[in-house]
């Protein structure tokens, strides 16, 4: 399943290459996310990392937490599909975040056992969603968001607004 969702994808940037124009002439954006890959709220920079393509890495730091705060630090790439005519985009990416938050995701609550170590984690998320940049160079994105770390798998939404500069 997983490799023919890739030779969709494939062909989808393919074809759509020759109109894959930035959505904007900005090489930099910032913005907060609610959700997402900072799982709960997080602030992020974005940069566009070829002038003529629109691919683009982003680290941030956020917060998750439910009864204690985790700081999350979030990082990934995506790329932009410009739709034809418009100001929009479909932007596809893959990205991770790492936090001491030790969550399992299909309840989430923080899950401690009576042989709790403090550790590491890494959630992987990758995104689809819709991107509009204004006139005003400000952006703001609905995105597909699931969460996968060692526990589980868990749907997931994120919202985001920025500026670009």
């Amino acid at each position: 399943m997983s490799r023919y969702l890739c030779i969709i994808l494939f062909f989808l940037t393919a074809s759509s290459h020759s109109f894959a124009q930035a959505v904007s002439n900005k090489m930099n954006t910032v913005f907060v996310e609610l959700g997402g890959n900072g799982l709960f709220l997080s602030a992020n920079y974005e940069r566009q990392i070829f002038k003529i393509t629109p691919l683009n890495i982003h680290v941030g730091v956020g917060i998750y937490g439910i009864t204690s705060s985790y700081v999350t630090l979030p990082f990934g790439i995506n790329y932009l599909l410009k739709l034809r005519n418009t100001n929009s985009c479909i932007d596809i990416g893959f990205g991770a975040t790492y936090t001491k938050a030790d969550v399992k995701l299909y309840s989430i609550v923080e899950h401690r056992d009576n042989n709790y170590i403090n550790s590491n984690f890494i959630n992987i998320i990758p995104s689809i969603g819709i991107r509009h940049q204004t006139n005003k160079n400000y952006m703001y994105r609905f995105s597909f968001t699931p969460v996968f770390n060692q526990y589980d798998g868990l749907p997931y939404v994120g919202f985001s607004i920025g500026n670009s500069f």
